[in-house]
């Protein structure tokens, strides 16, 4: 199989980072919509944009679209796919399915066709009236939007925010790939000094590690298309070997994450642990009207309390005017703060240099960027 079309999916406000990993690895002819950035390629890109899409949800590999105004259209647009090329006899396929805006918006009935003709087009070419679904994962999805259907199949299986390296994490933890989105969104290259006074679980420092020593998000962990011969175990194995070597392990990192939580500082501790960071990040315990730093040009970024649960809003606004109070004290500094609450400018003290709308999951934010004075040249 030379070529596939493959789709990485993304939270909104975030589909141009996504376009521009696909680009560094090296593929052209990337199409960016809402929601999602699609791309043609050989099966071995599927392999490197699990690896090393840092701010993508999902990578999918898009096997038709077409119109489907009824369910006969849907079920012979379905059965022409080749399947047989994508599914051994075995497969497991289950089939998942969302309908927007479409004439077909009965969503079950809309998987059970699809699963019909899935299944009557495999018969055809194994021969056989029965299969047993106990081999390869093949997650089918069915998305139907103003009447056309999109056919994909899901090669990452648990969405690429799971590094693996947070098996817990805090109440109200930031997904790792909208963390590394905030990173990505600044200036911040791994010679400069990060700091994170709210870091929770340690997801943004974790996250900055990974990119200042140009580590692939997605090396320690497995992926559903894994077991896809028609992938092939030797591109998986190439795209882990390339991984290996575009590590920087020897780049030195200046990350500091703070908490007032002393569980939080624990936790974010293990988790460094577990993504094979130890020591590589400082971690301590306070509250952020006591961070200080006489280090230059350094870079926070923050994802403090919203303040939307009830009783929380005073304290948290409080803790806005400190922010700005503490912050203020960091001139060379560029920091960044997201978060949900409308007066956040006001209560900072300072309008942004620049904002920018993003989904904290179902949250709609507003990323607050404060850029600071760039360094001088060497």
């Amino acid at each position: 199989m030379n070529k596939i079309t493959l789709v990485a999916t993304a939270t909104m406000g975030l589909e141009a980072l996504v376009a521009r990993e696909v680009k560094d690895l090296g593929y052209e002819n990337v199409e960016v919509e809402n929601g999602k950035v699609t791309f043609t390629a050989d099966p071995l890109a599927l392999c490197r944009a699990n690896l090393w899409l840092r701010t993508a949800d999902r990578v999918k590999v898009q096997l038709a679209e077409f119109k489907a105004t009824s369910f006969e259209e849907l079920f012979q647009g379905t059965k022409s796919v080749p399947w047989e090329q994508f599914l051994p006899e075995n497969a497991e396929f289950p089939v998942i399915g969302r309908s927007v805006k479409s004439k077909l918006y009965s969503v079950p009935d809309c998987q059970a066709i699809v699963k019909k003709a899935v299944v009557e087009r495999l018969k055809e070419t194994y021969k056989t009236s029965w299969f047993k679904e106990d081999g390869p994962f093949f997650r089918i999805e069915v998305a139907l939007h103003k009447d056309t259907a999109v056919l994909t199949i899901d090669s990452s299986g648990e969405g690429l925010h799971r590094r693996g390296y947070r098996p817990l994490h805090s109440k109200a933890p930031l997904k790792e790939t909208l963390a590394a989105g905030l990173i990505k969104l600044t200036h911040w290259t791994p010679d400069k000094p990060f700091a994170d006074p709210f870091c929770g679980s340690g997801t943004l420092p974790i996250e900055a590690a990974l990119i200042g020593q140009n580590i692939a998000p997605g090396f320690n962990r497995e992926f559903a298309a894994e077991s896809w011969d028609w992938v092939g175990k030797e591109n998986w194995e190439k795209a882990r070997e390339e991984a290996e070597d575009l590590a920087n392990y020897d780049q030195p990192l200046d990350i500091q994450g703070s908490d007032l939580d002393p569980k939080m500082i624990d936790l974010a501790k293990d988790n460094t642990m577990e993504a094979g960071l130890h020591g590589l990040i400082e971690y301590k315990q306070m509250q952020v009207k006591d961070f200080t730093s006489k280090k230059e040009y350094g870079t926070l970024i923050c994802n403090p309390p919203y303040g939307e649960r009830l009783g929380e809003k005073q304290a948290v606004e409080e803790m806005y005017k400190d922010m700005g109070r503490t912050f203020s004290a960091l001139e060379t500094w560029s920091v960044y703060v997201i978060t949900s609450h409308e007066g956040f400018e006001n209560l900072y003290g300072k309008n942004a240099t620049k904002r920018r709308k993003l989904y904290n999951g179902n949250i709609k934010t507003q990323y607050y960027q404060y850029w600071g004075p760039k360094p001088p040249r060497r």
